[in-house]
Formats: structure tokens, C-alpha cells, sequence
């Protein structure tokens, strides 16, 4: 059974941050240095997470928020890795066991760090995954479901990464985060929304799969329909979810769809200029503010994860 859909307030945010405080990594925001005639760009590392990712900010949240007949039922949750990772990792912490339906297209290296937290894994097909979300449920699975990215503790967690973004750059005037499932986004732009209305707050998506465009474009919740998956795992869904519509409702301005050489070309300038490890979705913002549609700035693009396969980051940056 879902939750009804109601706004994170900041009391929340402020609440999930004192929370999770011994949990997390308070992750520090760098200049991107590109030089005259470049936008000015920020970069929020949550690729410095303890498991490269910013979920584990709203995993620890959740997962803390859990009572103690949740808690001894154990938690499950679906993922391509890294909410996996957030949440098998929180779980450890509070002493709780952990499964997670893991899309198989996932990269070895989540895979593997999944498993190295404890968590025991049951790999099925995308459309299988997105159904299993859809339902909340998966044959054979019991205990707590912490969804990925719609559950409101978890939203709120992942909040707290607007109120460092505020306390660090109080000049911002765009904030760029990448869209999967739309936690990230929903959660920051709350609380931004909440202290500085007036900063815009958009989404990148890779051109492989931006279904949020084109829920945007038609004022609805859409599928996409040429959906490829890619290098991109963190991001670009099949569709927008209807819920996920519904809490983002004035807190998105907007899409930037980026191409995937674009992506590519951000990973190895932010390895270049900051010696950065990006996944594809931790550098889906930089890309879309490359593209100069999110303005001159300042800009703040959430890297918002590190998890991917040291071969292939060598080939991208090589």
C-alpha cells in the first residue's frame, strides 16, 4: 500500500539531517575551472559518499525511520545498484538483513559491492524490476519495502542534499540533477523551493531514455518509447512514474537531454580538471550545463554518483 503523496516540508529536511549526520558524508562543493567564455559551474560531490552515491542519504533516512517490527522483518528494496548499495549499507548499520531485485543489466562493480555489504541478491529483467516497483511487491520476497525513490522518508534524506548546496553557495541560480526515478530531484528541489524560490531547478537526461522531457512536453506522466539502455544505469527510466509526476509538481523547470558522447565528454573533463570519478549519472548535469541551456550561472551540478566499472571509466577518459 503507498502512502498518500504529501509535500516534504523543511522541518523534515532539517530532521532527516540530524538524523543521518553519522551516517553520511557532509560532501564538499568545487568550482569546475573551464576558463572564459564557459558557464560557471559548481560541482556537488555525492560520489564521495561512503558508497558513492547519494542515495544512501535517503536509504539511511528510511531505514532509520523504520519501527522496530519493521526493522526485525528485515528490508528489501529494488534497484541498479547504488539505492541498492544505500540501502543493504544503512541496513549493516541498524543490524537489519537486506535483499534487493537487482536489474541485471546492472555494472559488476555494484554488484559486487552489494554483495560485499551483505545484502542478498535476486537478479531480474528491467521490465520485471519496473513492475516489482510498480507493485511493491516480488514473488517470494518478505519484510519492509524501502522504494527507491518513491517513499517520502527517503525523499526527505535525499533533501538534505539542497541544504548544503544553499549553505554552500548562496549565490546559486540553477541547481542541474539527473533523473531516474526522480528522488534526487524531488527531494533537493523541495528543499530549495522552501529557501530560495527563486533558484531554477532542472533535470538532465540522457538521449537514450528521457521520458521526463516528454512527460514535460505533454503536461503528462509518459513512457519512452525508444528506450536504450546504456553506460547511463543511474539514470533515464523507462517512464515517469504517475506518483513521481505528482510529488515534482513545481519543483521542475525544466529538461536538458543530453547526448551520450556529451556524457562521455563530461566524465573525462571533470577527471581532467578535478580528478573526479563520475558514473554517467553523476555527469549527466555537467553535461547539460556544457550545453549552455542551463544559462551562465552560477550553476550547481549534482554529481551524483562515482559507481562505475574502472575499465570503462579508463576508456572514456583514455
Amino acid at each position: 500500500m503507498s502512502d498518500a503523496i504529501r509535500p516534504i516540508t523543511l522541518d523534515e529536511v532539517r530532521a532527516a539531517r540530524t538524523r543521518i549526520a553519522g551516517t553520511v558524508t557532509r560532501t564538499p562543493l568545487v568550482r569546475l575551472e573551464l576558463g572564459d567564455g564557459f558557464p560557471d559551474i559548481r560541482l556537488k560531490l555525492e560520489n564521495l559518499q561512503p558508497i558513492n552515491s547519494f542515495k544512501l542519504r535517503g536509504a539511511a533516512n528510511a531505514v532509520a525511520l523504520l519501527t522496530d517490527a519493521e526493522r526485525k522483518r528485515g528490508v528489501w528494496t529494488i534497484s541498479a545498484g547504488n539505492a541498492g548499495q544505500g540501502v543493504a549499507y544503512a541496513a549493516r548499520k541498524a543490524g537489519v538483513s537486506c535483499t534487493v531485485v537487482v536489474i541485471e543489466t546492472a555494472h559488476v562493480a555494484k554488484i559486487e559491492r552489494m554483495k560485499a555489504l551483505g545484502a542478498t541478491l535476486v537478479l531480474v529483467p528491467c521490465p520485471v524490476a519496473w513492475k516489482a516497483l510498480e507493485e511493491r511487491a516480488y514473488p517470494g520476497i518478505k519484510g519492509s519495502f524501502v522504494h527507491p525513490f518513491d517513499d517520502h522518508n527517503f525523499i526527505a534524506g535525499n533533501a538534505t542534499v539542497g541544504l548544503e548546496i544553499l549553505e554552500d553557495a548562496p549565490d546559486v541560480a540553477v541547481v542541474v540533477a539527473a533523473l531516474g526515478g526522480g528522488g534526487l530531484i524531488t527531494g533537493a528541489g523541495s528543499a530549495i523551493r522552501a529557501l530560495r524560490p527563486d533558484v531554477k531547478i532542472l533535470c538532465a537526461e540522457p538521449a537514450t531514455a528521457a521520458p521526463m522531457s516528454l512527460s514535460l512536453e505533454r503536461g503528462s506522466p509518459q513512457a519512452f518509447p525508444d528506450w536504450q539502455a546504456s553506460f547511463v544505469d543511474g539514470a533515464g527510466g523507462k517512464s515517469v512514474f504517475p506518483r513521481m509526476w505528482e510529488r515534482m509538481q513545481g519543483l521542475i523547470d525544466g529538461s536538458i537531454v543530453v547526448t551520450l558522447e556529451e556524457t562521455k565528454r563530461a566524465i573525462r573533463l571533470m577527471a581532467e580538471k578535478t580528478r573526479v570519478i563520475a558514473e554517467g549519472a553523476g555527469a549527466l548535469p555537467v553535461a547539460a550545463a556544457l550545453t549552455g541551456k542551463a544559462g551562465q550561472g552560477p550553476i550547481v551540478a549534482i554529481v551524483s554518483g562515482g559507481n562505475i566499472d574502472l575499465d570503462k571509466f579508463a576508456e572514456f577518459i583514455t
